[in-house]
């Protein structure tokens, strides 16, 4: 049986481990789908709760939070702060170090 785009989207975000980071367009990519990023924003929007995602392990390719200040944001980034990721002057967090992948 064939897992569809979403569940694979799903089991590889429940994988992203403490201190690690994974951006939209990775997640994407290892689903199988290098062009679905905005597909992992859906699936993030529509089931973090429900299927407790680690939401706040993906970021942008930029190593940037994509949440605004006020919905979002700073709930994300203590969480991320919480599991030991740094964030530089700019708000950034070092992919070299953190970004993890399925390889």
């Amino acid at each position: 049986m064939k897992t569809s785009l979403t569940q694979r989207i799903k089991d590889i975000i429940k994988q992203i481990p403490r201190g690690r980071v994974a951006t939209y367009g990775l997640i994407a990519a290892q689903a199988g789908n290098p062009r679905a990023a905005r597909q992992v924003v859906r699936v993030l929007r529509s089931s973090s709760r429900k299927d407790e995602l680690p939401w706040h392990r993906v970021i942008n390719r930029q190593g940037h939070i994509s949440l605004k200040p006020n919905q979002g944001y700073e709930l994300q980034k203590a969480l991320l702060e919480e599991e030991g990721i740094l964030f530089d002057d700019n708000d950034s967090i070092d992919l070299d170090r953190c970004l993890w992948s399925l390889s």
